[in-house]
C-alpha cells in the first residue's frame, strides 16, 4: 500500500515515514503543495497524509484538485487541536478523516488502515476467497487454515491484485507499488517475475488453487 506524507516539519515528517515503514507501507513525500500536486499526477495513493498549512500555500489546494479530477485517493488532514474551520473546511472538501496535532503515531497508522479497509475492502479487516484468506490487520495470508510464510513484497504484491479483483493490472502499475518507484525508472521487471514467481508457488505448495492470471502483453489479474 502507498502513502503519500505531505508534511513540512521536517522532523515529524521523518517520525511518520519511519514508523510507516516499519508497517509495511511504501511512502513517498512532500513538503510544499507544487511538489505533492507532482506526486498525485504520477501516482495513485491509498492514502495522503495531509497538512494543511503548508510553506507556499494550504492543502486544501490538493483537496481542489484531487476532488475537481474524481481521484479516489483517501486523505487524512492534519491541523492544529483548535482549528475547527480548517478540520470542517476540509471534510467538506472531500477529505475522509483529520487528526489534530500533536497526536499518537500509533492512532495515525491506526486510521490509515482503517481508511483503507473502508475504501478498497469496504471496511471489512478480513478478505476470503474460498480457501484463501487474508488477514488485513495482522497482515498474514493463511490457505485451508494453514500460515502461508510471505515476505512483505510478496504480501503487497497479492493484496495490490487483490484490490483490484477481476481488473487487468499492468506490469508498471505493480512494479510500482509494490517497490516505490516510478515505472519509468525501471529497465526490466525481472524483480516483479521473481516475486510473482515466489508467491505463486508458496500459495500452491499451501494447496491454493492459481488465482493469479497472466495476462500476455498486458500484466496480472487476480480473479476467484
Amino acid at each position: 500500500m502507498r502513502i503519500l506524507i505531505v508534511e513540512d516539519e521536517k522532523e515529524l515528517s521523518r517520525s511518520i515515514v519511519a514508523y510507516l515503514k516499519r508497517e509495511n507501507y511504501v511512502c513517498d513525500v512532500a513538503d510544499t503543495v507544487s511538489s505533492a500536486l507532482d506526486k498525485t499526477d504520477s501516482f495513485d495513493y491509498d492514502c495522503i497524509v495531509l497538512d494543511i498549512s503548508l510553506v507556499d500555500g494550504n492543502g486544501f489546494q490538493l483537496l481542489r484538485e484531487l476532488k475537481t479530477n474524481n481521484r479516489a485517493d483517501g486523505v487524512i488532514i492534519l491541523s492544529a487541536r483548535d482549528s475547527l474551520d480548517d478540520r470542517v473546511t476540509g471534510l467538506n472538501l472531500g477529505a475522509d478523516d483529520y487528526l489534530s496535532k500533536p497526536f499518537h503515531l500509533s492512532e495515525l497508522n491506526a486510521r490509515i488502515a482503517a481508511l483503507i479497509r473502508r475504501k478498497r475492502f469496504q471496511g471489512n479487516r478480513n478478505l476470503v476467497y474460498n480457501e484463501l484468506f487474508i488477514d488485513l490487520y495482522a497482515k498474514t495470508v493463511t490457505v485451508h487454515g494453514n500460515n502461508v510464510g510471505l515476505t512483505r513484497r510478496e504480501f503487497d504484491l497479492l493484496l495490490y491484485l487483490v484490490s483490484n479483483k477481476d481488473r487487468v493490472i499492468s506490469k508498471n502499475a505493480i512494479a510500482e507499488n509494490i517497490s516505490g518507484d516510478s515505472g519509468a525508472s525501471f529497465d526490466n521487471f525481472d524483480f516483479l517475475y521473481s516475486h510473482m514467481k515466489n508467491l505463486k508457488k508458496k500459495l500452491a505448495a499451501a494447496g491454493c488453487r492459481d488465482y493469479i492470471r497472466s495476462v500476455y502483453g498486458m500484466g496480472y489479474k487476480f480473479t476467484s
